[in-house]
């Protein structure tokens, strides 16, 4: 089945009455849970782009709360569930300071724990490309920013070593 590009849907929203896009929004909305939560970050949260930061932060200790440290192989997939939740989260603002932000607190977090990253490669390799997504966004921020945060990253570096 063909699927029609960005423009020629930009063009066909374009022609819809106000009434009409907004049938296709809430159809959208109640399609898929992640159109729901797009939707609701768009409209609810995109205002305040601090107080959003602050919830993705509570929403990450929070599955980081319920890991295992018993065992490692569940440790590990609550790690990657809290990951999972922090990308999506960074998919929706599209910014990159808050790429940065909620990224680094990821991986202060997986730091705090009390799990041996050094013997679980999984997780290091993990917490390392962590690092470097951080770097990457970082490269596009302000230089003043550029150096807060990087002082966060050497710092997570010293820890993980």
């Amino acid at each position: 089945m063909y699927t029609a590009s960005l423009s020629e849907l930009k063009k066909e929203l374009k022609l819809l009455s106000e009434v009409e896009l907004l049938a296709v929004c809430l159809r959208l909305a109640r399609y898929k849970k992640d159109n729901k939560e797009l939707l609701h970050y768009l409209l609810l949260e995109s205002g305040n782009e601090v107080f959003y930061v602050e919830q993705v932060k509570d929403d990450i200790t929070e599955a980081f709360s319920t890991i295992n440290p018993s065992s490692l192989y569940l440790a590990k997939k609550t790690i990657r569930k809290a990951l999972r939740l922090a990308t999506k989260q960074i998919r929706f603002s599209g910014n990159k300071q808050t790429e940065v932000e909620i990224l680094l607190f990821f991986c202060q977090s997986l730091i705090g724990l009390s799990l041996p990253l050094n013997e679980s490669k999984v997780l290091l390799n993990l917490l390392l490309n962590q690092i470097k997504k951080v770097e990457k966004a970082l490269a596009t921020l302000h230089e003043d920013l550029q150096y807060d945060y990087r002082e966060v990253l050497d710092d997570i570096r010293v820890a993980c070593s």
